[in-house]
């Protein structure tokens, strides 16, 4: 059966723009307990604040009013942050705070940083900024890069207004980092299609670099029809290229497919087309429809986090008779192991004795609690452990008394490591 096409419908209507986000009012929080913010970058912003401040009076108000809820909706666009704040008076004063974007060479050194190593996405995408941007000149704000406004008769520097208004936007920043890249120039959706890009650049050249060469023939003894015919010599074929090719950019058409989800595609088919050019196998030739499916959406770094990732999850998932919650149970599986892994998820098999076997024992000895076993699977109320036919442990976890299975830890030889790894998550 060919796979179903969502209907037209889908690709209907304005797209949403994430270089403009406004947030609600932040509920009051009280005095706060030492530092207003709770990451090392959102206090890094509080510190760019203070440390420009001409008074410590003005900041102490302003962080009263931030903790009492005077600060309205905050939208943030590129190099500006505006909210109405309330004070003394009954009308509200317009107050914003600018700031310098970055510069498309930040941005490259940026992404280079945060493409460089696997954990920085899985950071980045858990909200967490990983230190290594630091390196980074003109991301994160330095002392004199915050410029207040405010419409209030203060001339302070800042006024009590605007220093409410850092406060708060640094509660936003710890909440989402990606409000801080907005501020700096870039929206989410762009950021994630970079590191796409260079996610896929990255995967091309290391199968290229391990797999074996091509094998050759020789244009004249393809070519030739009498054994004794010479043939004047082929010019040399054309060197391949050393990384795939960036697709173009895709305008938004409200007739058209996602912007995001063309740029994920043409990204994927470079990478193929270039490890075939270079190999001549292509890696994903032998995956089923489904596996491609989760292969494809497991690649994205921003998988099911943003509005353009949950409608490409929907439609992956409607085009397979799948949902959304099977395509996201089954990326999880992936990133776990890749293709053993969504075996391990999907098919229940008897393993032979020995290792498995071994494992009860092994668990017990370790104080952990006793498991039960069915088939290839080792489980407690809340925690379960699948052997897999490459000889490693997959960690799961449900909430207690619930058959609601989702992998989480790294695989492991060891059934004590394994599940040792999936309590530290």
């Amino acid at each position: 059966m060919s796979p179903r096409r969502p209907p037209a419908a889908r690709f209907a209507g304005p797209r949403h723009d994430d270089r403009r986000r406004t947030f609600p009012a932040l509920a009051p929080r009280g005095a706060p307990d030492g530092r207003f913010a709770a990451t090392w970058w959102g206090n890094a912003w509080v510190d760019a604040l203070e440390d420009t401040a001409l008074d410590p009076a003005r900041l102490a108000r302003g962080k009263a009013y931030a903790g009492r809820g005077h600060v309205d909706a905050i939208t943030v666009t590129p190099g500006r942050v505006v909210a109405y704040v309330h004070g003394t008076r009954p009308r509200p004063y317009r107050t914003e705070i600018r700031l310098r974007t970055l510069g498309d060479d930040g941005w490259e050194r940026f992404l280079d940083e945060v493409a460089a190593r696997p954990d920085h996405i899985a950071a980045l995408l858990d909200k967490d900024i990983p230190h290594a941007v630091e390196a980074v000149t003109g991301l994160l704000p330095a002392p004199g890069d915050l410029v207040p406004d405010c419409s209030c008769p203060d001339d302070g520097f800042p006024c009590k207004h605007a220093a409410a208004l850092c406060y708060q936007s640094a509660r936003l920043l710890d909440e989402d980092p990606f409000v801080l890249f907005l501020m700096r120039g870039r929206g989410e959706q762009e950021l994630l299609a970079a590191l796409t890009q260079r996610n896929a650049a990255r995967s091309a050249a290391e199968q290229s670099a391990s797999a074996p060469p091509m094998a050759m023939v020789p244009a004249r003894a393809a070519l030739a029809r009498d054994p004794g015919q010479a043939l004047p010599p082929l010019p040399p074929p054309l060197p391949a290229p050393a990384h795939p090719g960036r697709p173009p950019a895709y305008p938004p058409d409200p007739e058209a497919p996602d912007p995001l989800a063309l740029d994920l595609l043409a990204t994927e088919a470079a990478a193929r087309a270039h490890a075939f050019l270079v190999t001549g196998h292509d890696p994903v030739a032998t995956l089923t429809p489904w596996q491609d499916a989760v292969r494809l959406a497991a690649a994205h770094p921003g998988s099911g986090l943003t509005a353009s990732t949950r409608a490409l999850y929907r439609d992956l998932a409607y085009a397979l008779d799948r949902t959304p919650s099977d395509l996201a149970r089954a990326v999880a599986a992936w990133r776990q192991g890749g293709l053993a892994g969504l075996a391990v998820l999907e098919e229940p098999w008897d393993p032979p004795a020995g290792p498995f076997d071994r494992a009860r024992p092994a668990l017990l000895a370790a104080d952990f609690p006793a498991f039960r076993p069915w088939r290839n699977r080792l489980s407690t109320r809340s925690l379960q452990l699948r052997f897999g036919r490459d000889g490693l442990w997959y960690g799961y976890e449900s909430d207690a008394d619930r058959e609601d299975w989702w992998p989480r830890g790294t695989p492991d030889p060891d059934p004590v490591g394994a599940l040792t790894d999936l309590l530290g998550h």
